[in-house]
C-alpha cells in the first residue's frame, strides 16, 4: 500500500493543525510526532483502520487507573502506549486517506476518556478529589473551548499553548513512575497538570477573543439568508 513521505505526511498534519509545521517543533514533538508517522506506516501495512486503533488506545487507558495504583509503573507504560496509538490512528488516517468526519469526533471523545482514567489513577494513589478534578476538568474544558470556537469561526486551532495534550501525557507517565518512589509524586504531578492546565486555558482564552473579536455569526447568517430571498 502507497504512503505519504514524511514530508508530504507533515505538510498535511500542518494544514490540520493551523499551520503549525511538525518539522520545526521541538526535538521531543517532532521524535513524538516522527514515531506515530513510522507506527502508522507499519499498521498500514496490516489492514487495520484508524478507529480500530483508535479504541484499542481508549481501552489500554481504562487500564491506567486498573494497574496503575498497585503498580504505577505499568500504568505509566499503559499511558505512554495509549498516546502512541492516540496519535498513530490520526498518522493513519492521513497517509492511507482514509479521514472522517466521524474518526475525528470518535478520536476527540477518546482523548477526553482516556484523560478522565487518567485522573482517575491519580485519585486511587491518593490525590485529593478536588485537585484530580480540577486537572481533569481544565483539560476537557481547555478542548471545549477550542472545538466551540472552531464552530464559532476560529480557523485554526488558536494557539500552542503550554496544556496542549502532549504535556498532559508527560506529566501523568512521570508523575505515575515517580509514584513507585512515593506516591506524593502523584499529588504532586496533578497539581503540576492543573496549574498548567489553568494557565492554557487563559492563553487559549485571549487567542480565541482575538481570533473572534468583531465576528458576528448570528448576523453574518442572517444576512446570508437575506441574499438567499
Amino acid at each position: 500500500m502507497p504512503t505519504l513521505s514524511w514530508s508530504d505526511y507533515a505538510k498535511r498534519w500542518s494544514k490540520l493543525h493551523g499551520g503549525f509545521d511538525p518539522q520545526t517543533a521541538s526535538p521531543f514533538v517532532r521524535g513524538w510526532l516522527f514515531l506515530s508517522y513510522r507506527a502508522s506506516r507499519h499498521l498500514a501495512r496490516t489492514g487495520i483502520g484508524p478507529n480500530t486503533v483508535t479504541v484499542i488506545g481508549l481501552i489500554l487507558s481504562v487500564g491506567v487507573p486498573i494497574t496503575g495504583h498497585t503498580w504505577p509503573l505499568v500504568g505509566a507504560l499503559l499511558v505512554l502506549v495509549s498516546a502512541l496509538a492516540d496519535t498513530a490512528d490520526g498518522a493513519l488516517a492521513l497517509i492511507t486517506g482514509r479521514t472522517s468526519r466521524l474518526g475525528r469526533v470518535l478520536d476527540s471523545v477518546a482523548d477526553r476518556l482516556s484523560e478522565a482514567c487518567w485522573a482517575l489513577a491519580m485519585l486511587l494513589l491518593g490525590v485529593p478529589v478536588w485537585l484530580a478534578v480540577a486537572a481533569g476538568g481544565l483539560a476537557w474544558l481547555h478542548e471545549y473551548v477550542r472545538a466551540r470556537a472552531t464552530v464559532a469561526g476560529m480557523h485554526d486551532v488558536g494557539t500552542v499553548t503550554v496544556a496542549e495534550r502532549p504535556t498532559r501525557i508527560i506529566v501523568v507517565v512521570v508523575g505515575l513512575a515517580a509514584a513507585v518512589v512515593t506516591t506524593w509524586a502523584a499529588t504532586v504531578a496533578t497539581a503540576i497538570w492543573a496549574v498548567l492546565g489553568l494557565i492554557g486555558l487563559i492563553q487559549l482564552a485571549v487567542a480565541v477573543r482575538k481570533a473572534l473579536r468583531g465576528a458576528d455569526p448570528v448576523g453574518d447568517e442572517l444576512g446570508r439568508q437575506h441574499d438567499e430571498r
